[in-house]
């Protein structure tokens, strides 16, 4: 009998649902929030209204899109950690309602793991084992993988997040929420060289986002001082020489992981592996180190159901399923 799981994704602002069949993606939707646009971040307590608000037709859209009856259903997966509290409720809430009424199981699923394994969804897949670089607006790991269920960080930020550092770059350039992918976009028209900004030097495998954020800051306020119009004027120039060095740090601790394991399959998931930029240059790596890179298409990159829906795969078939009293949590490591 044919494996048909439907996965929901309530993580942070974006309301998802996917519908998979034997490991195949039939549907995946997304219900994105503007509300937080005007407050240049994320607000908990309006994400998890909004989701509320959100589940329901989304989860209808993403069945029919696939043809399948909710009777059909194997499993319900959903996000079980990590993420904003609220918004994990209102999706734990509805799959155990719905596993319950179905009297099918139910497959909690962490997000980071997900995002892995979003490198699963279509052909070409890694080998095992992988290195899979992790990067987000509250993540950034190196993730040595074994098996699909077994994974170990072996490298993480010691303060902020890639994609912070991203956002927090772009605020201080005037940019508005969110700014990161407004980052990429100017850094296409920029040079990358033209500045200068400092690469930190953390021991191991582990990342420090904290101080480049710094030297940002008071880089532009000394050039400021001399030229009102310093942004302004340079803006392309700007974007392009932060996005460099946040993608260089991250590249750098990739290349020495790769070097200490002997591992050549390398992957990038997470909200910052759309960034153009990084896919761009994992692919130089990869062609002058020899590796094999694996990059996830862009609607598998950031929230989205369809990787919680393949990670659920895996798990049905390990027989990995949560009870009705599972709860979700705001941190859990994997």
């Amino acid at each position: 009998m044919a494996v048909k799981i439907l996965a929901i994704e309530s993580s942070c602002d974006d309301t998802g649902a996917a519908v998979l069949v034997d490991g195949k993606i039939l549907s995946n939707q997304i219900a994105g929030q503007k509300v937080h646009e005007q407050y240049g971040g994320v607000v908990p307590e309006l994400a998890s209204r909004a989701h509320q608000e959100n589940i329901v037709p989304v989860v209808d859209i993403a069945l029919r899109q696939a043809g399948i009856r909710k009777e059909e259903l194997s499993a319900i997966a959903f996000t079980q950690s990590p993420g904003l509290i609220g918004s994990l409720l209102v999706g734990s809430c509805f799959a155990k309602s719905m596993a319950m009424a179905l009297n099918i199981p139910l497959i909690g699923v962490h997000h980071m793991q997900a995002h892995v394994l979003a490198n699963f969804i279509d052909d070409p897949k890694p080998d095992f084992p992988f290195l899979c670089l992790t990067v987000s607006g509250g993540h950034t790991q190196i993730v040595l993988c074994e098996s699909p269920l077994q994974m170990r960080v072996i490298g993480e930020t010691l303060d902020d997040a890639a994609g912070e550092a991203f956002d927090k770059s772009a605020k201080l350039l005037g940019l508005p929420y969110p700014g990161g992918p407004l980052i990429d976009k100017y850094a296409k028209e920029g040079d990358p060289h033209r500045f200068k900004f400092p690469e930190p030097r953390i021991p191991e495998l582990n990342f420090s986002f904290s101080g480049l954020k710094t030297a940002i800051l008071y880089f532009l306020q000394e050039h400021q001082q001399q030229d009102p119009d310093f942004i302004k004027n340079n803006l392309a120039d700007i974007c392009a020489s932060i996005q460099y060095r946040i993608i260089s740090i991250l590249l750098n601790k990739v290349l020495k992981a790769a070097q200490e394991t002997g591992i050549r399959d390398i992957a990038i998931a997470g909200g910052v592996s759309a960034n153009s930029g990084l896919r761009k240059m994992l692919e130089e790596y990869g062609a002058k180190y020899h590796w094999r890179t694996f990059i996830p298409k862009f609607e598998y990159c950031t929230d989205n159901a369809a990787m919680i829906a393949i990670t659920a795969y895996y798990k049905y078939l390990h027989g990995d399923f949560a009870g009705l009293d599972a709860v979700p949590t705001a941190r859990a490591a994997f």
